[in-house]
């Protein structure tokens, strides 16, 4: 397993990418995708030598995390990249993680499969996946 991207909880997606541009240095990454599932709005920001970051905002009170987010937001989870979904969460069980999430279809992976845990204080995603969905072109620089 390797770590995929952080996740942090925004109030506003639109305010917190401009931030995380001008205090860090990070460029968006993709558009913003819509989670129905977790109730949460979320795009990706990169950059060079990096890890990801995907900031989550709630799409209403009944988000979970929008308790977090009224109170200016945070760390929400790490996500671990595996090859092996399955044989991650039994191995997770066995060290003693609770199942917040089973496996389902996330919409900002390109509905492959994602899945949370609770492990060491800290909700933890898996992914088995690189793709992120709605990717912006990186920019071609001009010919000549």
């Amino acid at each position: 397993m390797v770590i995929d991207h952080i996740g942090i909880v925004v109030q506003s997606l639109d305010k917190a990418i401009a931030e995380w541009g001008t205090a860090f240095g990070y460029a968006q990454m993709t558009e913003p995708v819509v989670n129905t599932r977790q109730k949460v709005r979320v795009v990706f920001l990169q950059k060079e030598g990096s890890v990801i970051v995907k900031l989550v905002e709630p799409l209403d009170s009944t988000s979970t995390v929008y308790p977090l987010s009224r109170k200016g937001g945070g760390l929400h989870h790490l996500c671990f990249r595996t090859a092996d979904m399955e044989g991650t969460m039994q191995h997770l069980k066995a060290e003693g993680a609770n199942v917040l999430v089973r496996p389902e279809p996330g919409e900002a992976f390109e509905n492959e499969p994602i899945a949370f845990v609770y492990l060491h204080g800290l909700p933890t995603e898996l992914i088995a996946t690189k793709k992120k969905a709605r990717l912006i072109a990186p920019e071609k620089p001009p010919e000549g």
